[in-house]
């Protein structure tokens, strides 16, 4: 291979339409056999007393031979003056729809081989769906082994109509047919004279026309934000953002937008390891950034450039094809982890669009499950909004995976945003709200007895002691004031009701949608409930709001905040004195009227 530009094809097709003929009459005729495969193939043929197929150059191994067929995903190499390709085989369709899902394979474009003298078969309606589901756009038909009927111009375009019908169902537009014979090399590399009706491209000339993807670094920008590293010595009070870039460039002085936090700030610094001081960095590269404002940004945020003028998709809810491998099938009603980047979020499966059995490549529109090896176009709603692209625009950051049981159960490419009509959590609070059991005692006789109203105080921030110190001096003073007050630290729920709970990380939606559930009932008894919150962001804050509905909740910020559009009730800038900060947020209950002047 050369340092040409390189492009992934794959080529499908029903078993002895042709494909592995197609494949390697391309091979022969461009001249890439490495030196004595076309002798060792043939040598094996007589030994075998078969006659010579071009489709055997493809199988490696001498077994593969001995069997005449091909066992295996073959990738081939050849190379045109243009451009080098690897050539896909697909035979066997879970391996290769693994690989391409997941991103160990990724095709540009495809082949597909038909057999003129047999005609459309169901399988070529399924491997032309199961490119439309891989999002493959480049497609060119193949109408092979024209030379057994005679080649007929009329069984061309007969075939070609009846499957443009088809394709055009499935969106699978602009698609080029060609007519030819693999066999004898028939519009394969040069133009047949069998076939002078015939005045389109050749089938090299086809791959040579087909668009090539931009190079990773001249893509939009996209940084994954992994890990954010403090530094503990004198004098050095840097916050380094660290992480792969996934696509395009940067450098000093760019003004970057972080998402879905929509913080933003500006290069100040590139920092790598062992290496010269850097101006700029590029796709693919490890690095870390300092900025001019200090921001706290969680992991897993995506860094893009402020003014780009294509921006990633925001929400909780996408449309997605997905390979599913898991052991247990995917169903509706259960919490997955979604894998985006560096993005970890809860994700659960809304609908099952449409579903094709890999193994079978049969296809289902009525299933409620993705079963194991099935492709699946399905609706997934995440606990929060994440920052993605779809697969048409960005493949670093419209690729993901989903975890079941610590294990990788299913990969799969967005391609579609959905905005929301109303998202799962909602829904579960109307359902849980209209079969809430109540007692004999309500809400005022409740406030009349504990001479005040029910109240979530939230105090977010930073992680540090001040938020605690605080939080838990106002419950020491309202319940002196005999008031019906209760703190509860993180760490005893962590302990407690999410002991199950393992990776912070990938959970940290569950220990606040537990959270919320815990505000809904202890405010419910009448309670004014205290909690601490480090590091929480907008979205943490809107989801304990929408939980404890309909009671309602108190925000304050103390120090640095990870709060954006969300305005919190209070904000504590610096706490010199503890006292003073309780007197404020006390204020602020009784400006709420939480607590009555005539009952102090």
């Amino acid at each position: 291979m050369t340092d040409k530009e390189q492009m992934n094809i794959v080529i499908v097709g029903h078993v002895d339409h042709g494909k592995s003929t197609v494949i390697g009459r391309l091979l022969a005729d461009t001249g890439t056999l490495p030196q004595g495969k076309l002798e060792f193939v043939k040598q094996m043929c007589l030994k075998n007393a078969k006659p010579f197929e071009y489709a055997f150059l493809l199988d490696a191994l001498k077994d593969e031979q001995s069997q005449g067929i091909t066992i295996d995903t073959a990738r081939s190499f050849f190379k045109t003056k243009k451009r080098d390709y690897i050539i896909i085989d697909a035979p066997g369709h879970i391996e290769f729809l693994k690989n391409m899902i997941t991103g160990a394979a990724r095709a540009e474009a495809a082949l597909l081989v038909i057999d003129a003298k047999e005609g459309i078969k169901e399988n070529s309606r399924r491997h032309g769906y199961l490119l439309s589901m891989l999002g493959i756009k480049q497609v060119a038909i193949l109408v092979n082994k024209m030379d057994l009927v005679d080649f007929s111009e009329e069984v061309f375009e007969a075939l070609k109509k009846e499957y443009t019908t088809f394709l055009n169902k499935i969106d699978v537009r602009d698609v080029d047919f060609i007519p030819i014979s693999a066999r004898e090399g028939d519009n394969l590399v040069t133009l047949s004279g069998n076939m002078r009706w015939y005045s389109g491209m050749t089938v090299l000339s086809k791959l040579d026309n087909f668009v090539h993807e931009a190079p990773d670094e001249q893509k939009s920008f996209r940084f994954p934000v992994q890990d954010i590293y403090k530094f503990t010595r004198e004098e050095d009070d840097r916050r380094i953002i660290a992480g792969t870039i996934a696509a395009g460039s940067i450098g000093i002085g760019d003004n970057v937008l972080f998402l879905p936090s929509r913080k933003n700030s500006r290069i100040k610094s590139i920092e790598s390891f062992n290496t010269e001081k850097k101006e700029m960095a590029s796709a693919g590269e490890a690095v870390g950034f300092t900025l001019e404002t200090q921001l706290y940004i969680r992991s897993g945020e995506l860094m893009v450039l402020e003014n780009s003028s294509h921006l990633p998709k925001i929400g909780n809810r996408f449309k997605a094809n997905i390979f599913w491998v898991g052991r247990a099938p995917m169903i509706m009603d259960k919490t997955y982890k979604l894998k985006l980047a560096a993005t970890r979020a809860s994700v659960r499966l809304v609908e099952v669009k449409q579903s094709l059995d890999a193994s079978e490549l049969t296809t289902v529109n009525t299933k409620k499950q993705v079963d194991r090896h099935d492709v699946a176009e399905c609706v997934f709603e995440t606990a929060k909004p994440i920052a993605f692209d779809t697969i048409e625009d960005l493949e670093a950051t419209g690729r993901f995976v989903i975890v079941d049981n610590y294990e990788i159960a299913g990969g799969g490419i967005v391609i579609e945003n959905i905005q929301e009509n109303e998202s799962i959590l909602k829904q579960h609070i109307k359902d849980r709200e209209n079969i809430w059991d109540k007692g004999f005692i309500d809400t005022i006789e409740r406030e009349k007895r504990n001479k005040h109203k029910s109240k979530f105080v939230v105090f977010v921030g930073v992680e540090n002691a001040a938020k605690q110190s605080i939080a838990k001096q106002l419950e020491r003073e309202l319940f002196d004031k005999d008031h019906n007050v209760y703190y509860m630290g993180l760490s005893s729920i962590d302990h407690g009701l999410d002991a199950d709970i393992k990776s912070y990380d990938l959970n940290m939606e569950e220990k606040v949608r537990r959270l919320g559930e815990l505000a809904r009932i202890l405010t419910d008894t009448g309670l004014i409930f205290i909690t601490t919150i480090d590091n929480a962001d907008d979205y943490d804050i809107e989801i304990l709001k929408l939980l404890s509905e309909p009671n309602e909740i108190s925000v304050v910020s103390v120090g640095e905040s990870g709060l954006v559009k969300f305005k919190p009730d209070l904000e504590i800038k610096e706490v010199s004195n503890t006292e003073e900060a309780v007197k404020k947020v006390i204020n602020l209950l009784m400006h709420k009227e939480v607590i009555l002047e005539y009952y102090l």
